[in-house]
């Protein structure tokens, strides 16, 4: 355990220290610089503290004993190649508030099966998750997040992502009502949405690597059903929403006419042009 005041470590510290199992970072941590901990082969247990902001490149890289890491939601970018080859890393949590992950982090990782990206990320730099042979669901938060190429590259067990984000926006326009949704969403090959869970086929293509003269196979969300799906929500929740003002304005109006007997009468409409000018923007 390292002392309460420590905010920080230098340049490779640590590395190769072979009989380090265990690691407490204390609360007033603020900066892992590069290579810290690299190598540390029998290192099992880590326990990062919120507040810790940046978090350096290779930092537990070849830490090839450790299984579970906990990322802080204070920290914004996983540095470039942070747990390469950790081979025996299955669990990795990464809280909200993250904003970047960067080239390499989690490459060589086989013993991952599963990472949950937050609603934070914005970014996937290139081979973040290359040569996760066992990586099988990924949970993207962030529909929008960029991913660059190769970030999955020769994920061999991928087949999947999941959209948790937009399957609660799915349901929330059936709850609303707009249930002719269903159909369209049916319509959409391979795509999957039921009991919560929204999942999107993977895609796979062939790049060619001209640094190690060899050819690789690139996995990657299938893009084209991941739009279809999102200006699919987006335009019936606007339609929703126009309903909705539609019926405030119905509410006005009787409110403002005592004793009206007629409420029909009072009914106001968004006008033709105006609502398929709203809908059409998407």
């Amino acid at each position: 355990m390292l002392n309460e005041g420590l905010a920080s470590i230098d340049t490779r510290a640590f590395e190769q220290c072979c009989s380090l199992q265990s690691i407490t970072f204390p609360s007033t941590f603020l900066e892992i610089s590069t290579g810290a901990f690299r190598s540390c082969d029998t290192l099992r247990e880590i326990v990062l503290n919120e507040g810790l902001q940046k978090f350096g490149g290779h930092v537990f890289e070849k830490c090839t004993s450790l299984q579970n890491i906990t990322i802080p939601s204070t920290v914004d970018e996983i540095g470039s190649s942070a747990f390469f080859s950790c081979y025996d890393l299955r669990d990795v949590v990464l809280k909200e508030g993250i904003k970047k992950i960067k080239v390499g982090a989690f490459e060589s990782c086989p013993s991952l099966e599963r990472i949950t990206i937050p609603s934070t990320v914005i970014e996937i730099e290139y081979d973040a998750f290359n040569n996760c042979s066992r990586l099988r669901e990924v949970d993207l938060y962030n529909e929008e997040v960029q991913i660059d190429e190769k970030v999955f590259t020769g994920c061999t067990s991928l087949q999947r992502f999941k959209f948790p984000g937009l399957s609660t926006r799915l349901d929330n326009v059936i709850r609303a009502g707009q249930r002719d949704i269903e159909a369209k969403m049916d319509d959409i090959p391979s795509v999957e949405w039921r009991s919560g869970e929204l999942s999107i086929p993977a895609v796979s293509r062939e790049i060619e690597n001209r640094l190690w003269r060899r050819v690789d196979t690139v996995f990657e969300v299938d893009k084209e059903k991941l739009d279809k799906i999102v200006k699919l929500i987006r335009y019936y929740e606007v339609r929703e929403a126009t309903t909705l003002f539609e019926l405030a304005l119905w509410k006005a109006k009787i409110d403002q006419a005592e004793g009206a007997t007629d409420r029909g009468a009072y009914r106001t409409e968004v006008p033709g042009p105006v609502k398929d000018a709203i809908l059409k923007y998407l």
